[in-house]
């Protein structure tokens, strides 16, 4: 049995890094958070009070003002993620299949271009090029498109092209490992036994990519669920997302209860979206491995014998014929 020693300095130790990273820096922060949602707000000049717990804070972050700009921020994230895996499926295949292997580093760094700067400064780009005074509407204008000045920034729309574009990366680089991990020798045999393009892109290819396709929707949903910035400098009055309702009762009404509460609500409400999306992903893979499930009909031990004084019988009717 190994004594506390051993336990502390010995092989187990060199994990000690990732526990105390998760603790310091996940759990005690979330507990905390949890911790000071049951509280209150006592009085103006104080930020939280724990001395009476309730569930009071969370009936108040369910109020219909709030509610819907949590139904916003879900149809936003749900939207941008489809959005991101629609972009991403082509041009992660064209990166694994059609580009030559010398050229596919250079093709991954200019995806991850956009990362070499500072998030705010992407996403304050995009409200230069969507602005009413931008080349964007001007063009517009000049080809007929549009009547009148471009009329998108500071609204849902605006919030849901950057966010699009902010996140599609982290998107298509683990599509893309995936589809480069299927192999190119498991396309050729499905080739050769007469499955066409299509069909080997969604039997095989893609149930390749399958935990690509997983790890990507999850590395995009789940922060822009907590998406903060993009609302901000995009979205306005009209594309508010919960993060910012949560910044404003911390650093506005200074209510760090009520913020806390509404923290812990988005991410129960990521957990709650995660697991039914898992579940409804795990039924239709059992569905569809049912469907293709091939019955083995065991072999009649009184027929083998049968069809084998039967072929002699045969090769001598034919070696009779002229």
């Amino acid at each position: 049995m190994k004594t506390l020693r051993q336990r502390i300095f010995g092989p187990a130790a060199l994990s000690f890094p990732t526990w105390a990273y998760l603790l310091f820096f996940f759990i005690i922060p979330v507990a905390l958070v949890i911790w000071y949602s049951f509280g209150y707000k006592p009085d103006q000049f104080t930020t939280y009070a724990t001395d009476q717990l309730s569930f009071d804070r969370y009936a108040e972050a369910a109020d219909p003002t709030f509610l819907s700009t949590f139904v916003a921020t879900l149809r936003i994230s749900v939207v941008g993620t489809l959005l991101c895996l629609v972009i991403a499926v082509p041009f992660a295949y064209w990166l694994a299949v059609k580009v030559p292997a010398r050229r596919r580093g250079l093709m991954l760094a200019l995806v991850l271009v956009p990362f070499w700067t500072n998030f705010l400064v992407r996403t304050l780009g995009w409200q230069v090029i969507l602005s009413p005074e931008g080349f964007v509407s001007h063009f517009m204008q000049f080809a007929g498109m549009i009547d009148g000045p471009l009329a998108v920034l500071y609204t849902r729309t605006a919030v849901q092209i950057g966010v699009v574009y902010n996140y599609l990366p982290l998107m298509i680089l683990p599509l893309f490992v995936a589809m480069d991990r299927a192999g190119v020798s498991l396309r050729e045999a499905s080739n050769d036994l007469g499955a066409g393009r299509w069909r080997t892109l969604f039997q095989v290819t893609l149930p390749m990519a399958a935990p690509g396709i997983a790890s990507g929707c999850l590395l995009v949903y789940i922060p822009l669920m907590g998406d903060y910035i993009t609302a901000s400098v995009l979205g306005g009055a009209q594309g508010s997302m919960v993060g910012q309702l949560v910044a404003a009762q911390f650093n506005a009404a200074q209510n760090w209860a009520l913020g806390a509460a509404m923290a812990v609500v988005l991410m129960l409400l990521i957990l709650a979206t995660v697991a039914i999306v898992g579940a409804v992903v795990l039924v239709l893979q059992r569905i569809i491995r049912a469907g293709r499930r091939v019955e083995i009909v065991p072999v009649n031990a009184t027929t083998a014998p049968v069809n084998a004084t039967t072929a002699p019988v045969n090769a001598t009717t034919v070696g009779e014929q002229p």
